[in-house]
């Protein structure tokens, strides 16, 4: 097993770091799947009526609820395991990654096949929600490590292929479950099982080319510049330390409201552009992709403008553009142009992609780079908060309205609650000062 060890993947004279970027987005491709499982929401709770119509169906709720808990695994798993990942390297933590969320996918079949609701909780949502944790932040501290000349486009590069999962996810599984539904079957269980062999195929090829940086290297000919900008430090934190300080626990908030108000849109995404301007199941999941998209290019986009801009600046803009989109949205569906909706959508879903590619820059301005993988995995926590918020909100009012108005409507008053969410979110940008020198780390081992 010494090959999945850290010290394996030290890189050699001559590598190029340009190597990195395909492995950290072959996984992120991967695991990014989760942003189109509205595709299954549907399918899964018709999985008994197909053949005996109000037979004990799951709700689509019910189904929803395995989103919720992938996702807050995998903030969770990402705090617990963050020092661990820094330990281990990045080829043992995609190997791990790979193991849980493929044997998730597959436990997620075995749902469908017994109609049992606690084993796509367990296997989708815990198990494989903490794969997604694993493999979630270790490219984003080791691309990082590589790129210290342009740190912002560098997570913007590890998180991005995240953010583009859907747009492989969505449209695959709807085409797998299109080839295998029969009368008796809408073909989820087959989906499941050949996604999960595929995922780990590209896994496993992310992990055998990955490689971290000597110690001590940095680009040829980079020369860092004196930083005007207060809030980016020279220093390190450890993260002990980090994550008792305000700074954290304002960023903490920051994640939290951004992810909270683009996450419940994503989740229902394909239930929600079907009910409001009644296209079909294959056009909304066309739109799920296209949403991943939006997602993927805002995630290298907006954090790469972060390297100018600076972080502070750009989490301004995600929170102001957002909140007057989403007062749009409403609107355009009265109008009935389904057009300026999914351009109002994409735009916000840049901004959601672009703040979670920008965070972990953020913490490094703060922080430093020492234990920022590790910082990063217990910020996280926020995207579980988030995870629970946002979908929840969405599926339970969006639920709730559809008794007492049109289903086309009853988005509505979702879209001006995440109004609210994005504005706390920009109140705690503003609170955001440089880090009291006390916190920093005289010598690092």
């Amino acid at each position: 097993m010494s090959f999945l060890s850290r010290d394996a993947t030290i890189a050699g004279p001559g590598f190029s770091r340009w190597l990195v970027p395909p492995a950290a987005i072959a996984v992120h491709m991967c695991i990014g799947q989760v942003y189109g499982f509205s595709v299954f929401k549907k399918p899964l709770a018709k999985v008994l009526g197909i053949t005996v119509p109000g037979a004990g169906d799951w709700t689509e709720a019910d189904v929803g609820v395995a989103y919720s808990i992938a996702l807050a695994l995998l903030g969770l798993s990402a705090a617990v395991f963050g020092k661990w990942v820094e330990r281990s390297g990045p080829r043992k933590t995609m190997v791990a990654s790979m193991i849980c969320f493929c044997s998730g996918l597959i436990l997620a079949a075995l749902s469908v096949k017994f109609h049992q609701l606690w084993l796509l909780y367990a296997g989708y949502g815990i198990i494989g929600g903490i794969g997604l944790g694993l493999g979630y932040i270790a490219p984003v501290s080791t691309l990082m490590k590589w790129f210290p000349d342009r740190p912002g486009m560098a997570t913007g590069m590890a998180i991005m292929g995240f953010g583009g999962g859907a747009l492989i996810g969505g449209p695959l599984a709807e085409e797998l479950m299109a080839r295998f539904t029969s009368p008796t079957s809408v073909g989820a269980m087959e989906a499941f099982l050949i996604m999960a062999g595929l995922y780990a195929v590209m896994m496993l090829f992310g992990a055998f080319i990955v490689r971290v940086p000597p110690e001590g290297w940095k680009p040829q000919g980079w020369v860092p510049k004196a930083q005007t900008d207060k809030l980016v430090t020279t220093a390190s934190v450890a993260v002990d330390t980090a994550w008792k300080t305000p700074q954290f626990w304002l960023l903490w908030v920051v994640l939290c409201m951004n992810v909270s108000a683009g996450i419940g849109i994503l989740g229902q995404a394909s239930p929600m552009i079907q009910d409001m301007f009644k296209v079909t199941p294959a056009a909304a999941a066309g739109y799920v992709g296209l949403l991943s998209l939006c997602n993927l290019a805002g995630r290298f986009f907006w954090s790469s403008m972060s390297d100018i801009i600076g972080r502070k600046g750009i989490y301004c803009i995600y929170f102001i553009l957002g909140a007057g989109l989403y007062l749009s949205v409403p609107w355009t569906q009265g109008q009935g142009s389904v057009t300026l909706f999914v351009i109002a959508t994409g735009l916000i879903l840049t901004m959601y992609g672009g703040g979670f590619a920008t965070i972990p820059a953020y913490l490094r301005d703060l922080f430093g780079s020492y234990q920022v993988g590790a910082i990063h995995g217990r910020l996280i926590t926020a995207w579980s908060m988030a995870a629970i918020i946002g979908p929840q909100l969405v599926d339970r009012l969006s639920v709730a309205n559809k008794k007492t108005m049109p289903p086309e409507q009853a988005y509505n008053s979702i879209f001006h609650l995440m109004i609210g969410l994005l504005t706390v979110g920009l109140l705690a940008n503003l609170l955001v000062r440089p880090v009291d020198a006390k916190h920093h780390v005289k010598t690092i081992a």
